[in-house]
């Protein structure tokens, strides 16, 4: 059975945008496009509500590119479960209101027991941080933490 994964909103805006200026986020959005093609096929994908409302916005021709790119993938139903979590990581992670869709991304992938999330969200999500008080936090209330990282960190192992 293939791995879970949930693919935050990053990951599908990289892999659709026109190539950007700044070098960095250049090499993330051909990093996520060599990882879109060659590993995603090996993961059981999975998004939410909040993903496609969030690739839906901004301009029209990039957020039709973007929520085609996620069109095959299961659509996470929100649930009370997820929406508790989601509070709750508010509270205790120090996640900034105007960030709220980055708790729900993690209650998403909490909840529903994803193995991985894929994100380059490093202020919120992939962030060393957010992710210990996550583990402290989940395990006080019984459940699992994902492995949060980056395409690049999910490209797999080198052939010998």
């Amino acid at each position: 059975m293939k791995p879970t994964l949930y693919l935050e909103t990053t990951i599908p805006s990289y892999y659709v945008s026109r190539p950007s200026r700044d070098i960095v986020v250049l090499a993330h959005q051909e990093i996520t496009r060599e990882w879109w093609e060659r590993r995603l096929p090996l993961f059981k994908a999975y998004v939410s509500p909040v993903v496609i409302e969030e690739a839906g916005r901004g301009d029209p021709d990039q957020a039709r590119k973007r929520l085609k790119a996620v069109d095959a993938f299961p659509i996470l139903a929100a649930t009370p479960q997820v929406e508790d979590l989601a509070d709750l990581y508010m509270k205790k992670l120090g996640i900034p209101a105007q960030a709220i869709r980055d708790a729900a991304h993690l209650a998403f992938a909490c909840g529903y027991r994803m193995e991985y999330v894929v994100t380059w969200n490093c202020a919120h999500i992939a962030n060393a941080e957010i992710r210990r008080g996550l583990m402290a936090l989940n395990a006080t209330v019984g459940i699992g933490t994902p492995i949060i990282c980056t395409p690049e960190e999910l490209m797999g192992r080198e052939e010998p």
